[in-house]
């Protein structure tokens, strides 16, 4: 899709912000400040840290290069329905597109909330973590959504003391599931990528992972678990032979996100 001028969406509560660090649609793609952590051929994921109101502030930005598209449309669609459906996520700051096809979204930083992988890798127990993101992955397939990119480091999680509080990031392939017939086919692909994502990390047990999906099964009623679980295992195995051909094509693909104020 391409337009004749550029456009920028911004929240009204973010305008200031834009003119102070003098952000317009074409800067999203130059400006100085920004810092793009991961290239893919078709987009980047930056961050751009600021001064506002007294305090820093972090945006994340996606840029997607590929002219013709609708991708950041899509996702600020797939933001809403997460919304719409009270599944925590991200809140959109902007987005927009240029003339030449080129588009982009700026969503908040989840300041005090880490990337759940990390969290379990660092040595939060993955059973802190177990119940609230089983129950996040339940409600989200029983809105009718599926999310496509159901890893764990896509849950991002603040835990203070016994509270623990989960949101749903990267929402870019979020969709509903209005095929009947494929549903469960979308449902068992979020769910083996999960699995998958915890097998890579020594900390979290079969049994864990067992019981993971025992809570998620009790959250939807869902009685037939044995072939559930076959399912997800099988498609676990499939996911992973892909994952390591993407790892040798796109090494940086997995590049983490820069910690506060960094660059990568």
């Amino acid at each position: 899709m391409s337009e004749s001028r550029n456009v920028f969406h911004v929240l009204p509560q973010y305008q200031p912000l834009m003119r102070i660090v003098g952000l317009d649609a074409d800067a999203v793609f130059d400006h100085p400040q920004i810092v793009a952590w991961r290239k893919l051929p078709d987009r980047e994921n930056c961050t751009l840290d600021a001064e506002f109101d007294g305090k820093k502030t972090r945006l994340h930005i996606k840029r997607y290069l590929m002219p013709g598209g609708t991708a950041a449309r899509d996702e600020v669609k797939a933001i809403a329905l997460l919304r719409d459906a009270g599944i925590p996520t991200v809140s959109l700051v902007g987005h927009g597109y240029l003339p030449d096809g080129r588009s982009f979204v700026i969503t908040e930083d989840l300041a005090s909330y880490r990337d759940a992988e990390k969290m379990v890798a660092a040595g939060t127990p993955f059973e802190t973590l177990l119940e609230p993101t089983a129950d996040l992955a339940a409600k989200l397939h029983e809105a009718g959504l599926h999310h496509r990119d159901l890893y764990l480091c896509h849950f991002f999680a603040k835990v203070d003391g016994g509270d623990v509080d989960v949101r749903l990031i990267d929402a870019a392939r979020v969709a509903r599931m209005n095929n009947f017939l494929t549903r469960w086919r979308w449902v068992i692909k979020d769910l083996a990528q999960f699995w998958y994502s915890t097998t890579t990390l020594p900390a979290v047990t079969d049994e864990q992972r067992n019981r993971w999906l025992t809570r998620y099964a009790d959250r939807r009623e869902i009685c037939w678990l044995p072939r559930l679980r076959a399912a997800i295992k099988a498609k676990s195995g499939a996911i992973a032979r892909h994952d390591a051909k993407l790892k040798k094509s796109q090494p940086t693909r997995n590049v983490s996100i820069p910690s506060e104020g960094g660059a990568a």
